[in-house]
């Protein structure tokens, strides 16, 4: 696959690639910022049982947000293989593969304005 080749915009598939290899890492940044901001305020199992969730929430919230930027970078790789290939002329999610992006993507969007307390 041609790692140079626009995908949408002036974007291409190695700014992609690179952009979810720099959130990663500062979103990796971020983390240890926060647990080390937050650590001294864990004194007691009260504090922990209320500050926890908080960071947890965040690392999910981090860690969806990475599997559907990697799934897109998956996504796009599929189409260009199959847009160079001579037997299929273009690119075409399934409806099951629709529905489960869709689906992934509303279940952040509800996180994102109102994470559950668990």
């Amino acid at each position: 696959m041609d790692f140079d080749k626009t995908i949408w915009g002036t974007k291409k598939f190695s700014d992609l690639l690179k952009d979810i290899y720099a959130n990663s890492k500062e979103k990796e940044k971020q983390i240890k910022e926060l647990i080390s901001t937050l650590k001294p305020f864990i004194t007691d199992n009260h504090s922990a049982l209320t500050i926890v969730p908080l960071i947890a929430n965040y690392l999910n919230i981090s860690v969806k947000n990475d599997e559907q930027l990697i799934k897109l970078a998956s996504i796009v790789q599929r189409a260009a293989s199959l847009g160079e290939g001579d037997s299929i002329g273009g690119f075409i999610l399934s409806e099951a593969e629709k529905e489960q992006l869709f689906s992934a993507v509303s279940e952040i969007g509800n996180e994102v304005e109102g994470p559950s307390k668990e």
